[in-house]
């Protein structure tokens, strides 16, 4: 997202853009990829409520999250594309709120991988996510990305 700074992300994020809703799908390629027709869309202040749920020390990934959604709302799947602009959203909101905050820096993306997204990007992430006890590890040479280690080991169940 461009001109974050310029956005009212509250604005955004209080949007529900007629959601939550299902959608059956008939694309045969996505209903084999994601093992079903019913496809769940989240409202952006959802995403927010399950951020705020993880504790201290504890973490989690959009993935996950997607799939509680699918679960809890009898939905095969969670539409991947609108999850990680609504947990951007949701970030930013977040950052431009004085108080209420969400644990934003606690959301991955998968496999334990930092959002470049997110306010103050990569160094603000990874400074909150070192404060609370994990290791940030660097992988790649020319396109360098920045994970939890052993993130496994601190995700947050979502019952």
């Amino acid at each position: 997202m461009a001109g974050e700074e310029k956005k009212d992300f509250n604005a955004m994020l209080n949007d529900s853009k007629d959601m939550p809703k299902i959608q059956i799908i008939t694309d045969e390629k996505s209903i084999e990829k994601y093992g079903g027709n019913r496809m769940y869309f989240a409202a952006p202040i959802d995403y927010d409520k399950i951020m705020k749920r993880i504790p201290y020390g504890k973490i989690t990934t959009v993935g996950a999250i997607r799939e509680y959604f699918a679960r809890t709302n009898d939905a095969d799947f969670t539409e991947p594309i609108t999850a990680g602009i609504f947990v951007s959203i949701a970030a930013w909101a977040s950052y431009q709120r004085s108080g209420d905050e969400t644990p934003y820096w606690r959301t991955l993306k998968a496999n334990g991988e930092l959002n470049p997204k997110y306010p103050g990007g990569i160094e603000a992430q990874k400074e909150k996510l070192e404060r609370e006890g994990h290791t940030i590890i660097q992988k790649g040479r020319t396109n360098i990305r920045y994970f939890v280690e052993n993130y496994e080991n601190a995700l947050f169940e979502l019952l």
